[in-house]
């Protein structure tokens, strides 16, 4: 019986992970420990601090993508692409995903509890500015660029958490976050383009076609290097940092020459595998960089 119920276990919160896509975290947590670790320059965290701060991040990432899944059952069982999702597919019923997402909240919360008491007054309007994002895909094609904004808050939330206030390089870091996810969210939403306009859903691709899509697309991920090359320069930080500001910029431009309005046949690729690097490099970027400095 209790290897039953350590397997029912375990298989559940697998189904929970895939759900919400969890591996999907490495695209925005690296710029969030990006920001605890400039923080650290001047406000050291405690080990309670990260744990907390980490887990606050988690809560809110899980309670946000497990409300979009809900919210988008109905749509997803209607695209091939997202048919074999979780709750369309029948693996998770609405139940299991509301609970879900309700104690994902509860941990988000408790979390920024924890932190201050600033953070806990912020965690409502936080946690509402992202459960919104299910909704805009209704109304506005520019729902893309509400996503970066939601998940841009990662790093501001981490750095209110140790320091209580706001810095300009952490607000670059956050523009940075924001139209670097929404830059490939626009390339991602090109496999949808024909789906998106039979169902009057709204997207960039969907509206404008794949081409101009793909050029708003370059122009956002330009803006992304002009947000490092800000948040650099605000912070004073050291010149090691340009070389993984440079092989930032080199993968952004592999991403777009993998991805071509009439061949989409390498967004996965493009997507995850190339998007993981990204970000992996900036934390790295920043660890060496605090290392030198």
């Amino acid at each position: 019986m209790k290897v039953y119920m350590d397997f029912s276990i375990k298989k559940k919160t697998l189904e929970y992970g895939k759900m919400i896509k969890f591996s999907h975290t490495i695209f925005a947590l690296p710029f969030a420990l990006s920001a605890v670790v400039l923080a650290w320059q001047t406000h050291a965290p405690s080990m309670v601090d990260l744990v907390w701060i980490l887990a606050a991040m988690v809560g809110a990432r899980s309670a946000a993508m497990g409300f979009n899944r809900i919210v988008d059952a109905d749509i997803d069982l209607k695209n091939p692409r997202t048919a074999i999702r979780e709750i369309p597919a029948g693996i998770l019923s609405r139940k299991e995903a509301v609970f879900f997402v309700g104690i994902s909240s509860l941990v988000f919360i408790f979390s920024a509890a924890m932190l201050s008491r600033l953070c806990l007054f912020l965690s409502f309007p936080v946690l509402l500015f992202l459960l919104f994002y299910s909704y805009t895909k209704r109304f506005t094609p520019y729902c893309h660029v509400y996503l970066g904004a939601a998940i841009s808050l990662a790093p501001v939330g981490a750095w209110v958490a140790l320091t209580g206030g706001l810095a300009w390089g952490v607000v670059f870091l956050s523009l940075s976050l924001m139209t670097y996810i929404a830059g490939f969210d626009i390339l991602y939403a090109c496999q949808d383009i024909d789906f998106d306009r039979k169902q009057g859903l709204h997207s960039l691709p969907a509206r404008l076609g794949p081409r101009k899509a793909m050029q708003i697309s370059t122009f956002l991920h330009i803006l992304t290097m002009g947000f490092l090359g800000a948040m650099y320069i605000n912070f004073g930080m050291h010149p090691v940092f340009l070389g993984f500001l440079a092989a930032i910029g080199i993968l952004l431009v592999v991403e777009h020459r993998l991805v071509r309005p009439d061949d989409l046949s390498r967004i996965n690729m493009a997507f995850f595998h190339i998007n993981s690097i990204v970000s992996l490099l900036l934390f790295a970027g920043v660890l060496a960089e605090s290392f030198f400095r």
